[in-house]
């Protein structure tokens, strides 16, 4: 029996051995016809090693970032143009995405990234397949506190523009890997575009926007809240008979402490007609957030004096508590078949705090005075005994002044040679003291204190151009506008061929003008006569409101309310160190005082008094400007010269 079981066991041995050599030689066979197929006649010589480091090679050329320096992006509209949030690198400006009209007339969208260093002027463009799809109406925010740029949304069409496309995408981009990353977000706002971003604490809000189907378009007015730290997107919703803003695009969306401030924008609602036109919103609400944000509320502000016209394709963009708005447009409907509109290039600051307007204005940059050495008794001693000296044929001075005139000439050749150096890297831009061409759907940005703008649309007639330029401001000098560049040959010379097309048939109309010639004037004289008489009914109040503004105005500092009046005021003509060195001692002991629990050093309680000093001069810089315009206006002004606060030791 026992023979006879080892005579069983090796004979299923022998089968299984039997099976898995055919087994493996079937496989073998499949692997051969495969590879026959594929054109690889021996997998032998293939490494698993070297199967890996393909795919690795292919998931690097994916997300690759390649960053080439180029000449400046093309001209477009509807882009976005954001600060670089990377403190530690220069200081740069991301451009995005736009669209364009090509020579055939049919519209064409862009998904390309560029970064443009302002100190420079060099314009680099990011390049990498793993980018969003090309897109304009988008909007793009930076949370300061972290870094994160976050990007939503947007338009795409074809290329005649009978179907429209809304992206409802959520991108990440960094700042200094210049990488594209698309988030998975399972609820997040529907697809739009025209919307607009701000920040608050750990969120980035987004409020407004529509969505075009072709035969209707849908304003959107909800709110929804990204939180940076967990990358997931919460609406926030009101009660039904809450009271919030109306639904609008392209508006103006601020950051506030307590939350967000809304102005202006676009929709377009059913008159009592019941035909859809378009409504221009003036109107400005504050969005009262909590950290629990199931418990927030809108409230409408009162109109504010000194407000700009009435206008859109202009977003402010936020700088130290205010807002700063450039252009836009307003249409003005004259007949079915013809719109008139009126383009305007103004320059407004919104102090937020206050809920007040203010027009920024232009100053050709004063002329810095030579300062004179101060005649004391001291330097008069010393100018005696070196004459004394030189008359004792004592050389030990003059020895003293060559050794110092060497170190002189060394220290200017060093200077020299440090200004080579930054020629080379810092490039002086042609100042202008003209605001730009005027225009609407800029593209602006806030980067320190310089205010950037990019592009815009300019329409002449029926002809719309899309405007080849760019342009910076000091926000704190206001000293003219440096052009980046401004090339317009293209857009006048088409304008120009407009103009003599409009003289040719104005020539042909010339009898029929010269036969109502008569009549016109007649009517002429009727206008005249009624506006006298609309002169005489008008309201008394619109009079008094009128002497109240200028009243305003003669007061000076009395413009604003002031929010915060125990802190101390800038002067006129009182630059932000001059202020601090005058005021420091009182923003310090506001930096003590609110430093209960002690746990900060000395170095961090004068950091945190130069902030609270240099908001302040921020917050009161309209109204000072205000009284300088009223003192040069009023004559006697010459040269400002900027002295430091006396000290307690010093005498009369």
């Amino acid at each position: 029996m026992a023979k006879k079981k080892g005579k069983d066991s090796a004979s299923k041995k022998a089968l299984k051995a039997e099976k898995a050599l055919k087994a493996q030689t079937k496989s073998a066979v499949k692997a051969k016809k495969k590879a026959s197929k594929l054109g690889d006649d021996d997998l032998d010589d293939v490494d698993i090693d070297h199967i890996l480091e393909e795919y690795a090679r292919e998931q690097a050329n994916f997300v690759a970032v390649k960053i080439t320096p180029t000449s400046r992006p093309s001209k477009r509209l509807n882009a976005t143009l954001i600060p670089s949030p990377a403190h530690h690198s220069r200081r740069e400006l991301f451009l995005f995405g736009g669209e364009a009209v090509n020579a055939a007339g049919l519209s064409e969208f862009y998904n390309d990234l560029f970064v443009y260093t302002v100190d420079t002027n060099i314009w680099r463009k990011v390049t990498s397949p793993n980018t969003p799809l090309p897109r304009s109406g988008h909007a793009m925010c930076v949370h300061p506190m972290t870094g994160v740029i976050l990007l939503f949304g947007g338009e795409f069409s074809s290329p005649k523009q009978n179907t429209f496309y809304h992206y409802g995408d959520t991108w990440l981009l960094d700042a200094t890997t210049r990488e594209w990353t698309k988030l998975d977000v399972k609820k997040g706002p529907s697809a739009r575009s025209g919307h607009r971003m701000t920040y608050w604490k750990n969120y980035i809000l987004l409020h407004g926007g529509f969505r075009d189907l072709s035969q209707s378009t849908t304003y959107q007015g909800d709110l929804w809240a990204f939180d940076v730290t967990t990358y997931k997107w919460q609406q926030i919703e009101f009660p039904a008979n809450a009271l919030k803003p109306e639904p609008r695009s392209g508006h103006s969306f601020l950051p506030t402490e307590e939350g967000a401030v809304v102005w202006g924008g676009y929709s377009k609602v059913k008159n009592s007609q019941k035909k859809i036109v378009g409504k221009v919103h003036s109107d400005s609400w504050t969005l009262k957030l909590t950290s629990d944000l199931k418990t927030v509320r809108w409230e409408r502000r009162r109109k504010s004096g000194w407000a700009p016209s009435s206008r859109v394709g202009c977003s402010m963009m936020f700088h130290k508590g205010r807002g700063i708005l450039f252009g836009g447009v307003y249409d003005t409907e004259e007949t079915d078949e013809t719109l008139d509109s009126v383009f305007y290039n103004e320059v407004y600051a919104y102090q937020i705090a206050s809920n007040k307007w203010f027009p920024l204005k232009l100053r050709p940059p004063r002329k810095k005075p030579v300062q004179q050495e101060k005649i004391t008794v001291k330097s008069k001693t010393n100018e005696l005994e070196e004459n004394l000296s030189r008359l004792r044929g004592v050389t030990e001075s003059e020895d003293a002044r060559d050794t110092k005139s060497d170190e002189d000439s060394n220290s200017e050749a060093s200077d020299e040679e440090a200004s080579d150096e930054e020629a080379v890297t810092k490039v002086e831009l042609p100042v202008s003291l003209s605001l730009p061409h005027p225009r609407f759907n800029s593209a602006t940005a806030v980067l320190g204190d310089w205010f950037y703008i990019y592009g815009g649309v300019w329409e002449h007639g029926d002809r719309e151009f899309t405007l080849d330029s760019m342009y910076t401001i000091d926000l704190s000098k206001l000293d003219g506008v440096r052009v980046i560049w401004e090339d317009f040959t293209e857009d006048l010379a088409k304008a120009d061929q407009r103009e003599e097309s409009d003289e040719d048939m104005d020539e042909d109309m010339d009898d029929d003008e010269d036969e109502d010639e008569d009549e016109d004037g007649e009517y002429e004289d009727m206008n005249e006569e009624e506006e006298e008489e609309h002169k005489e009914d008008a309201p008394d109040e619109v009079l008094v409101d009128e002497t109240d503004e200028l009243a305003d105005v003669a007061v000076g500092l009395d413009i604003a309310a002031d929010p915060r009046p125990y802190l101390p005021h800038p002067r006129p003509f009182e630059s932000l160190r001059v202020f601090y060195s005058r005021t420091g001692n009182v923003f310090m002991e506001w930096a003590i005082s609110n430093n209960k629990d002690g746990s900060k050093r000395t170095k961090e309680l004068k950091r945190d008094a130069f902030e609270l000093c240099e908001g302040r001069w921020w917050e009161r810089w309209e109204e000072v400007r205000a009284q300088e315009d009223q003192l040069e206006e009023l004559g006697g002004i010459g040269e400002i010269v900027e002295r430091e606060a006396k000290t307690a030791k010093s005498r009369r």
